[in-house]
């Protein structure tokens, strides 16, 4: 086993832990039954998540620069990709930190909202993801 890959592999252990804790954080808050009176927790947990999700996917791009002295070679439609996802990401972060600051004094309906709009979030990286992982 060399080296690069066992460091690809620990990162992308990292990554998919932090992409379950991110759509799974916000969906189990609304489904099968909202748990929206736990908001703070599952929002403090998603807003963890989107962080491991930012630091582990720079640590992607360290781990290439480190082995082979430069940064993967994107395709146009990869290159998108990845930056829906940074995107996301930091939609994410913003939105459940927001949450935490300031939803105690928002109403149900705005809760509920919130944890919609960070499991949206969630699938669009998801499905960039795909894309970035397929057309590199």
């Amino acid at each position: 086993m060399s080296p690069e890959n066992l460091a690809y592999a620990l990162t992308q252990v990292v990554h998919n832990f932090g992409a379950v804790t991110v759509l799974g954080g916000a969906v189990f808050a609304l489904w099968p039954v909202p748990r929206l009176e736990f908001g703070r927790t599952f929002a403090a947990l998603i807003l963890i998540a989107w962080t491991v999700q930012l630091l582990s996917g720079g640590v992607f791009g360290l781990v290439s620069y480190h082995y082979y002295g430069e940064t993967p070679d994107l395709s146009s439609v990869a290159m998108t990709a990845l930056v829906v996802k940074i995107v996301a990401a930091f939609s994410g972060v913003l939105l459940s930190a927001l949450f935490l600051l300031r939803g105690r004094q928002w109403r149900p309906d705005g809760v509920k909202r919130t944890f919609q709009g960070l499991a949206t979030l969630g699938v669009v990286a998801l499905t960039a993801a795909a894309f970035l992982r397929w057309f590199s």
